[in-house]
């Protein structure tokens, strides 16, 4: 049986990633891992992602949240050095 860990690591994702998406889709973790390794195969889907996250880091800063700007564009950072295909 895989874990919800195992999945992760097989989207080609990193957790923060899937968190980010299912927080912008209100989605439990295992179906963004699943959409996430979807949208991952194709540059307008690697687009989408890069989107999500960055309404992500407007919808934190519009609460003040700072700590979770930061965290998210780290996160950006990340996905666009390892996904930047599409970008």
């Amino acid at each position: 049986m895989l874990t919800i860990q195992d999945c992760i690591e097989l989207s080609e994702l990193s957790e923060e990633e899937i968190l980010a998406i299912a927080e912008h889709e209100h989605l439990p973790e295992m179906v963004a891992v699943e959409l996430g390794n979807y949208l991952t195969h194709t540059a307008r889907g690697e687009k989408r992602i890069k989107r999500m996250i960055c309404d992500d880091i407007e919808a934190a800063r519009a609460k003040g949240d700072m700590h979770r700007v930061t965290m998210l564009k780290m996160v950006l950072k990340h996905f666009v050095e390892h996904h930047g295909g599409g970008i």
